[in-house]
């Protein structure tokens, strides 16, 4: 009892990160999009930033990822220190497959009470569905099999307070 209650104590005292986990088609940002409160969070993403850029030029977002991408990881390393000097909470939407990945955005945000939100990995017959619905994003069927081969559940251990499972 004695620990929920500090954990409890602890997470009110600190600015939330949201880590969701997931391969691309699993889910995330439709998750995002139907949190009341996440509107309140600094959202982080390099997607985003491909995609706004990619309208602005009226082009697809396949048509300027290899150009933008660089541009788009500066951009969103802004808007995490931007958030951070803010103390606000951070929803960070990319795959973070990878215990690797994850270690990044912890070093990048130490004092932050870490949540990970875990998206299973659909059927794929169902993952190739949802892929295909996205009109001039494309990823190729082999990056997204590396990316599943290449999972790593969260852990505590890496440091996250709370594991959860998005539905």
């Amino acid at each position: 009892m004695e620990r929920e209650s500090a954990k409890f104590a602890e997470k009110l005292a600190k600015p939330k990160l949201y880590v969701l986990i997931g391969v691309p088609g699993s889910g995330k940002s439709t998750w995002v999009a139907h949190q009341e409160w996440a509107d309140r969070c600094a959202y982080i993403s390099t997607d985003w930033h491909v995609e706004r850029y990619a309208s602005s030029e009226g082009k697809t977002y396949n048509e300027v990822f290899d150009e933008f991408m660089p541009k788009a990881v500066e951009l969103m390393a802004d808007d995490v220190v931007k958030a951070r000097a803010e103390n606000k909470d951070i929803i960070w939407d990319q795959t973070s497959c990878t215990i690797a990945s994850r270690r990044r955005k912890f070093n990048m945000l130490p004092g932050y009470y870490a949540i990970a939100v875990v998206f299973k990995t659909p059927q794929r017959s169902e993952l190739d569905v949802r892929l295909s619905g996205r009109l001039g994003k494309h990823i190729p069927k082999n990056v997204i099999d590396r990316m599943i081969a290449s999972w790593e559940d969260p852990t505590e251990a890496e440091g996250f307070k709370e594991i959860w499972m998005a539905a």
